[in-house]
């Protein structure tokens, strides 16, 4: 008599009719997760970005992301939704690597040519600053009064250290800053770097006094071989 305690038909190994169909359901629930994250976090840098971060509430993300202020809640806090909707406005997509341990970091290191890599370099990072500048402007502005915000952003600009630093070891390998520059100095070159291509030059540049991005990537090119490979 057939065991009715399971009505699945096995197949050979032991694997049930029905895995395949859960494993898809699986990957469409994971995949509708990830894609309505990201349409609440890019909905949340907009919001923040416009109205500040105290100024911004859940109810302010889930209407402008078109879900629920329930939705919005079971991804997060509004300090952590402030993180992710920058980590992603800048990079493209969350996460606690660097831009040099991310994707986008290792096809710009892959350029062989110095001059393409130093566009592609710099044409990520004002391309980054122009989608993130209102959102930095916030996010300096709510750490300054939550200690808990406060603690991301000291993340971040750890983060952003390492990769300037990176920067500069990658230069330091094409032979664009001399080999034999000290720790120290390098350690120099990598705030001025920091410095240069900042969020708030593109805000004084582009925003208030109305350049073109095209006139703020080659002000960026001229001012790099100026500073830093002058060095």
């Amino acid at each position: 008599m057939p065991d009715s305690r399971s009505s699945a038909v096995r197949r050979p190994g032991g694997r049930s009719a029905d895995a395949a169909p859960r494993s898809y359901t699986s990957a469409l629930r994971a995949e509708q997760a990830a894609n309505t994250r990201q349409r609440i976090l890019d909905a949340a840098a907009s919001c923040f970005a416009t109205s500040g971060y105290a100024g911004t509430s859940l109810a302010d993300i889930a209407s402008a992301a078109g879900v629920s202020v329930e939705t919005v809640k079971l991804n997060g806090p509004k300090r952590e939704l402030l993180m992710g909707a920058f980590e992603q406005a800048f990079s493209g997509s969350e996460g606690r690597e660097t831009i040099a341990e991310r994707e986008v970091g290792r096809d710009i290191r892959s350029l062989v040519d110095d001059e393409e890599f130093l566009r592609g370099y710099l044409h990520f990072v004002a391309e980054a600053n122009r989608r993130t500048s209102g959102l930095w402007a916030s996010f300096l502005s709510a750490a300054s009064s939550d200690p808990l915000v406060k603690e991301s952003l000291d993340d971040l600009l750890a983060r952003r250290r390492k990769d300037f630093a990176a920067a500069i070891d990658e230069l330091v390998r094409r032979g664009l800053v001399a080999a034999d520059t000290p720790p120290k100095r390098r350690a120099e070159l990598a705030a001025e770097l920091s410095f240069l291509v900042s969020p708030e030059s593109h805000q004084q540049l582009v925003e208030q006094s109305g350049w073109s991005m095209k006139r703020y990537e080659r002000w960026l090119r001229d001012v790099l071989g100026r500073v830093i490979f002058t060095a």
